[in-house]
């Protein structure tokens, strides 16, 4: 009776070892084929346009101030010289730069960008 409760044991620890390594075979296909899947998702919002904006400034005027702009006019704005520009993505603040010009272009330097957690708390004080 012994022998028969060992067989039984073996038996029953061998279907657990092959049972348990088709478990970890499933859990292995399952994360490449989410990995492909996350992938596949990941190249469908590389896909997505965006809008980037730099602003130099802000200033408010009057409609009769606007009439009498011409060319050459100057339009005195809120920040000072040296100031960071501020680099919007859809209307969302996303970094902070300085000017810069490449190959005769200007451009904008990176100096200060907002870090995800501090862009979600402006999107929920936004609602």
């Amino acid at each position: 009776m012994a022998e028969e409760n060992e067989k039984t044991e073996n038996e029953e620890n061998g279907a657990g070892v092959e049972e348990t390594e088709n478990q970890e075979s499933a859990i292995q296909d399952s994360g490449e084929e989410d990995q492909e899947q996350g992938e596949m998702d990941l190249d469908f919002i590389l896909d997505i346009p965006l809008e980037l904006s730099v602003e130099l400034g802000k200033t408010k005027m009057l409609v009769n101030d606007l009439l009498q702009l011409g060319q050459g006019s100057i339009i005195e704005l809120n920040k000072l010289a040296g100031e960071s520009l501020e680099v919007y993505i859809n209307h969302k603040l996303i970094a902070k730069g300085e000017v810069v010009v490449v190959n005769e272009k200007f451009g904008v330097r990176l100096t200060d960008v907002i870090t995800p957690i501090d862009r979600v708390k402006s999107l929920a004080a936004e609602e």
